[in-house]
C-alpha cells in the first residue's frame, strides 16, 4: 500500500483537516487532525481511524500504524506542527 492510499482510506472514512504520513509501505506513522476526535480519549481515537480501515489491518495489508491524533483546536494549539 502507497502513503497516497493509506491516506485517501482514511479521508474516507473519517473528516480530517490534516493527514501526516510516513512509513515504508507496512510500517505507518501518522499525524491525524479531525473535528471527530473531539470529547473522545486517545484510544477511542485511534479505534476510530483503525475502523477507516477495516479489514485491512487484519489483512496484513497495513502491518502497523502508530499515530498521533489531534482535535482541530490542539492543533492549532500546537502551532501545526509535527
Amino acid at each position: 500500500m502507497t502513503a497516497d492510499e493509506l491516506i485517501s482510506i482514511i479521508r474516507a472514512g473519517l473528516p480530517c483537516e490534516h493527514i501526516g504520513l510516513e512509513g515504508d509501505g507496512r510500517h505507518w506513522y501518522a499525524t491525524i487532525v479531525s473535528p471527530e476526535f473531539e470529547g473522545k480519549r486517545p484510544i477511542q481515537r485511534h479505534q476510530r481511524v483503525y475502523a477507516t480501515l477495516g479489514s485491512r489491518m487484519q489483512t496484513d495489508e497495513v502491518h502497523a500504524l502508530s499515530m498521533k491524533t489531534f482535535t482541530p483546536a490542539e492543533w492549532a494549539a500546537q502551532g501545526g506542527a509535527r
